[in-house]
């Protein structure tokens, strides 16, 4: 499935959605949309790759010590999306919390193991990841936010 490019009615949708979404999340600080079936939601801040241009996206993330875990799910069944992409491109950024709590962090990719073992545990807090995962031939990467 090809995606539709940037400037369709069908992008320009989805970023007004996405746009909304952060908006009531930031104004009620993570109460509402802060959570997403047993995951909490938080606000990955990165620029994009080829724009430069600051982004904001909710992600849902699973809490693991100091550092977070995060799927780069959807983006079309044959390619990672490009916020994933852009995290790579300049590791080093922010993540929003709920309460308004700002984190400096260091994104990596999951070694196999690190995968491995995460996985389980993300399928079951969110099942459709594994619903994600069946859609498409490409692995869904999982990634690591380690404190900067």
């Amino acid at each position: 499935m090809k995606t539709p490019p940037a400037s369709s009615p069908v992008w320009k949708l989805v970023n007004g959605y996405t746009r909304l979404n952060v908006a009531v999340w930031r104004a009620s600080k993570g109460r509402f949309l802060g959570r997403m079936q047993q995951l909490p939601v938080g606000l990955l801040h990165h620029v994009g790759r080829r724009s430069g241009k600051a982004r904001v996206t909710p992600v849902l993330y699973l809490a693991d010590g100091e550092s977070l875990v995060i799927v780069a799910s959807k983006g079309g069944t044959d390619r990672n999306p490009a916020w994933f992409h852009n995290l790579l491109a300049s590791p080093e950024t922010e993540i929003e919390l709920k309460g308004g709590e700002r984190r400096q962090v260091r994104a990596r990719g999951a070694t196999e193991a690190e995968r491995d073992a995460y996985w389980p545990r993300l399928v079951e807090k969110y099942s459709n990841y594994a619903d994600y995962q069946r859609a498409t031939d490409r692995t869904l990467p999982v990634v690591v936010l380690e404190p900067r």
